[in-house]
């Protein structure tokens, strides 16, 4: 229960807009290895799908012209299928193609 306490108040996913689960990681929108300091709830599954499809430097770019990694259509595939998946919902994650 606390940890769907914890998930309830800090909203949504930052990538896909669903609910967040108990389980909750935090993603630098300016990938750290970037100077980014600033951090966003996700869900583990869309963690991954981010760092699958982009590297640093591509996240980097994103970030840098205001935009987030939903808004590239590399991303839209990915997001299509797990909207409606309940919020701890998992799966492996592949590099997009």
């Amino acid at each position: 229960m606390e940890g769907e306490e914890e998930a309830s108040r800090l909203g949504d996913c930052w990538l896909c807009a669903r609910p967040l689960g108990a389980r909750v990681e935090w993603h630098h929108p300016l990938p750290k290895s970037r100077g980014g300091r600033d951090t966003v709830p996700v869900h583990p599954i869309c963690h991954r799908a981010m760092h699958a499809s982009f590297t640093n430097r591509e996240l980097a770019d994103i970030s840098a012209r205001g935009e987030k990694p939903s808004d590239d259509p590399r991303l839209h595939r990915f997001l299509a299928w797990i909207d409606g998946k309940p919020p701890d919902f998992h799966a492996p994650t592949r590099a997009a193609r």
